[in-house]
Parts: C-alpha cells; structure tokens; sequence
C-alpha cells in the first residue's frame, strides 16, 4: 500500500502516544514474532515493534522484513522503533485524502 506523505505525517501522529507492543528478543525475526505482529495489526491497524540491534543495516533490513512478510507498510523507523499500519477489513482509522 501507497502512503501520500500527508497520510503518513497523520500516521506518525497517531503513533507517537503508542508503546511498542511487539519486542524482538534474543532470537531475532523468528515465526512466531512474524505471527504476533501479524495479529497486532490485525487488531490495531498501526503498531510499534522494537527492533534491538546495534547493526543499522540489520535492523533496517529486519523492518522490511517485518513489511514484506505482514503486508504491511512501514511508516517510519526512530532508532529502535518500527511503526507499521495495515488497514483491516473494517478499518478503524480514516486516513486523509
């Protein structure tokens, strides 16, 4: 899915106030985390998933991952934190034009 950067911004905003509800432990990307994820956006539309790593290019490439395999679209990375959103069936947040 294709954000507009307006889209975005309003997504950004919306999940400053939310704390990460996915943490990738020691194990890394495994399926079972794959799973979690995919029912937190199932839920919520918009999540965060803390990435620990000190390697930048494997954490940014563990968040596309994360996009790929969840279909959904990642919205931003700040440090640690990965903010996704996958529209539901029903959606609960309206996005701008």
């Amino acid at each position: 899915m294709q954000l507009s950067n307006k889209q975005k911004q309003f997504l950004k905003g919306l999940a400053h106030k939310l704390k990460p509800v996915v943490l990738l432990g020691s194990n890394g990307l495994t399926e079972g985390v794959l799973a979690e994820i995919d029912s937190a956006l199932a839920t919520h539309e918009l999540i965060k998933v803390k990435i620990p790593s000190g390697d930048r290019e494997l954490k940014a490439q563990i968040a596309q991952t994360i996009a790929l395999n969840t279909e959904a679209t990642l919205v931003q990375t700040i440090g640690n934190i990965g903010v996704y959103y996958r529209p539901s069936e029903e959606p609960k947040i309206e996005l701008p034009r």
